[in-house]
C-alpha cells in the first residue's frame, strides 16, 4: 500500500473511531482501551485467518496418528496464539446492533485469555457495555465496523502500524502521562538499525517496556533480515513496565507480533524481576526523564546502579509529599548505569534520554566520566526537536557496546548530530523517514568498517530510482529526483565509501589530545565535536559591509523609536500618577 494511501486509512479510522467522545460513557482519557482491544481482535483475527488453512490441513494430517496434536498446540507453533470461534472479527460484526454485542465482545475476550495462558486478565472485556449507551446501543456495533475496513490483505507489517499509529494518537490526545509509555516507531527504528539484533538465543531487556515497541521492532528487523520463525523461538524479550494497564498493551503487542515475552509490573527502580546484572544480550528503552524522588538508599548497594557511581546529593528532599529520606537528584544515571551493567560480555543497548544528560554536573559527572574512561559507550546521537508526541524535551540516544573496551576503538567515542535530519509530519511533529533512518545507520555500518554496506544501500537506492516515477504528487512523493537526492546526500559525505568525519553531522572523537573528549569536560554533547556548517552566503566583502551597515541604520532606527516610546510612557504614567 502506497504511504499516502496507508495515511488516508489511518486517518479515516481515527476520525471514525472519534465518535467514542460523542456517544460513549467514558472519561477522555479512557477511549483508548476499547479501542486498542478492537484493534486487538481484527488484528488476530486476520493474522490467524492467514495461518488457519495451515493449522487445519496439519492438524487433520496427523489426526489419529502419534503425532497428533491439538488445533491450538499448532496455532501456537504458527501463529504464536489460538484463537477460538467465538472470536472470530466477522462474525462478531454480523451479531445484531444492540447491547448483545458487548457481551459478545468481552466473550471473545475471556475466550481468548484462557486459550492463551499468558494472555490471562490482559484483555479489556467490562468497558464495552459502556459503548452501547441507552440512547445509542448501535454505537459499539459502528466502531466495529469503523475496523472492519481495516483490508485483510493488507500486509501484517502494514497492521502493525496501523496499532501503533493509534497508540502514538492516544499518547498525543491524552497528555504527558499518556505519553510516557510511548516512544515514536522511527526513533525505534534508527535505534534497532544502529544495534543490529542478530539471530539466535539471545535475551533482550527493556527495563521501562511500555506497550513493547521496541520489542516489536527488533523482532521485525530479524524478520527482515532472514530469521525464520524456529530462530525467533530463541529470541526471549523480558519487559518491565510499573504502570498495569500498559503492562497489559505490552502483552498485546507481543502477541500479535508473536514474539515471546515475559513482562512484569514492577518498578526497576526498586525490583529487579529478571535479575538484569550482566545477563543480557540488547538492553533498548526510553526511560522516563528527569524521575526525582527515588530514595538513595534503596539504590545505593544495588550493582545495577552504583558499578559506575551512584548519583547523590547531600540535603534531603524539601518537597511536601516526601518522607525526607535522602534522594538522588535525577534518576537519569541510574537508568544509563543500567543499561550498562544489564550488558553479558558480548551485549549491545540503546537508550534515550535527556540532552541534559549529556553534560550534567556533580556527581552525575563522575558517572560518566567512569563510563567513558571504561570505553563501553560506543556512540551518541543528537535528535531532531518535536520528534516525540508527548515530551518536547530535547533528546539524545546512548549507544552501549560491551565488547568494545577490548578493541582499539576503547579511547573514542562517535557522534552523531541528527537534528537536521527529519521529515515534518505537521507543523508540531517530525519523524524519521525509512530512507533516513538507513542513511544515518548506514553512518554507525562505515565506522564499523563495513564499506560493503555502504556499497549495497547505493545500489538499492539506484534500483528504486530506476523504477520510481519520473513525478508525483506530494511534497514526499519517492519519484526519480527523490531516490537521486538520496545518493547524493550520501555520496557527497562519504564520496570514497568509507567512514570520514564530516562537519556538522560526524565526529570520532578521542579521549585524550587536544579538543578531544577530555579537554571538553568529558561532555557527551556531539554538538560540542561535530560543529557546525558555515554556509557560503555568495556575497562579496563589499556587499557584506553594505549590509551590515545596513541593518545597523536599522537597528538604530528602532532604537530611536523605542526611546521615544519609552519617554512617552513615563509621562502619561506621571500624568496619571
Amino acid at each position: 500500500m502506497a504511504d499516502i494511501n496507508l495515511k488516508q486509512l489511518k486517518n479515516n479510522l481515527w476520525q471514525a473511531a472519534d465518535m467514542l467522545r460523542a456517544g460513549a460513557h467514558l472519561a477522555a482519557n479512557k477511549y483508548g482501551q476499547p479501542i486498542l482491544g478492537l484493534i486487538f481482535l481484527r488484528y488476530a483475527y486476520v493474522l490467524y485467518k492467514q495461518h488457519k488453512a495451515a493449522i487445519e490441513t496439519e492438524y487433520n494430517e496427523k489426526k489419529g496418528t502419534r503425532r497428533e496434536r491439538s488445533l491450538k498446540e499448532i496455532a501456537i507453533d504458527k501463529c504464536g496464539f489460538y484463537l477460538p470461534e467465538c472470536a472470530y472479527y466477522d462474525d462478531i460484526n454480523t451479531a445484531p446492533d444492540d447491547a448483545k454485542k458487548a457481551v459478545l465482545v468481552k466473550e471473545a475476550m475471556e475466550a481468548i485469555e484462557k486459550e492463551n495462558e499468558k494472555m490471562d486478565g490482559v484483555l479489556p472485556k467490562e468497558v464495552y457495555g459502556q459503548l452501547v449507551p441507552e440512547e445509542e446501543p448501535e454505537l459499539l456495533s459502528k466502531i466495529i465496523r469503523v475496523f472492519k475496513d481495516i483490508p485483510e490483505n493488507l500486509n501484517i507489517d502494514l497492521f502493525g502500524e496501523i496499532y501503533e499509529y493509534f497508540l502514538g494518537n492516544f499518547a498525543l490526545s491524552e497528555g504527558k502521562d499518556g505519553g510516557t509509555f510511548y516512544t515514536p516507531a522511527s526513533v525505534v527504528r534508527y535505534m534497532v538499525e544502529v544495534l543490529k539484533p542478530e539471530i539466535g538465543n539471545k535475551l533482550f531487556l527493556d527495563p521501562a517496556c511500555g506497550s513493547g515497541g521496541m520489542f516489536v521492532q527488533a523482532a521485525r528487523y530479524m524478520h527482515n533480515h532472514n530469521a525464520t520463525n524456529d530462530d525467533m523461538m530463541k529470541f526471549m524479550c523480558y519487559g518491565v513496565e510499573k504502570d498495569p494497564d500498559t503492562v497489559k498493551l505490552a502483552k498485546m503487542n507481543l502477541l500479535l507480533h508473536n514474539v515471546r515475552g515475559d513482562i512484569r509490573e514492577a518498578n526497576s527502580f526498586y525490583s529487579d524481576p529478571h535479575d538484569a546484572v550482566g545477563r543480557f544480550d540488547y538492553v533498548m528503552a526510553n526511560p522516563p526523564f528527569n524521575v526525582d524522588e527515588v530514595v538513595y538508599d534503596k539504590v545505593k548497594d544495588d550493582p545495577r546502579f552504583n558499578t559506575y557511581g551512584v548519583p547523590k546529593k547531600k540535603s534531603k528532599s524539601t518537597k511536601k509529599n516526601s518522607d525526607k529520606k535522602e534522594t538522588v537528584p535525577n534518576a537519569n544515571y541510574l537508568w544509563i548505569s543500567y543499561f550498562a551493567t544489564a550488558l553479558n560480555e558480548n551485549g549491545r543497548s540503546a537508550l534515550v534520554m535527556a540532552n541534559s544528560a549529556s553534560d550534567a554536573g556533580g556527581s552525575e559527572s563522575d558517572i560518566r566520566k567512569n563510563m567513558i574512561e571504561s570505553g563501553i559507550i560506543k556512540q551518541m546521537v543528537t535528535l531532531p526537536s518535536n520528534m516525540f508526541t508527548s515530551v518536547t524535551l530535547p533528546a539524545t540516544l546512548w549507544f552501549f557496546d560491551k565488547k568494545k573496551p577490548n578493541t582499539d576503538k576503547k579511547g573514542e567515542i562517535l557522534f552523531i548530530d541528527a537534528r537536521n535530519v527529519f521529515t515534518q509530519i505537521d507543523r508540531a511533529h517530525r519523524k524519521f523517514s525509512k530512507e533516513q533512518i538507513k542513511n544515518l545507520s548506514i553512518i554507525s555500518r562505515l565506522y564499523e568498517g563495513n564499506t560493503q554496506a555502504f556499497k549495497d544501500l547505493i545500489e538499492e537506492y539506484k534500483g528504486l530510482k530506476t523504477s520510481a516515477p519520473a513525478t508525483a504528487e506530494g511534497k514526499n512523493a519517492k519519484t526519480k529526483e527523490y531516490y537521486q537526492a538520496q545518493i547524493d546526500w550520501l555520496t557527497e559525505r562519504f564520496p570514497k565509501g568509507v567512514y570520514q568525519d564530516v562537519i556538522g553531522l560526524c565526529k570520532v572523537a578521542k579521549l585524550e589530545g587536544e579538543d578531544g573528549i577530555k579537554d571538553q569536560d568529558y561532555s557527551l554533547n556531539p554538538g560540542r565535536y561535530v560543529g557546525v556548517v558555515i554556509e557560503d552566503d555568495g556575497m562579496t566583502e563589499a556587499e557584506f559591509k553594505d549590509k551590515m551597515l545596513g541593518l545597523n541604520t536599522e537597528y538604530q532606527k528602532l532604537s530611536d523609536e523605542t526611546k521615544a516610546i519609552e519617554k512617552t510612557l513615563e509621562a502619561n504614567f506621571k500624568e496619571l500618577f
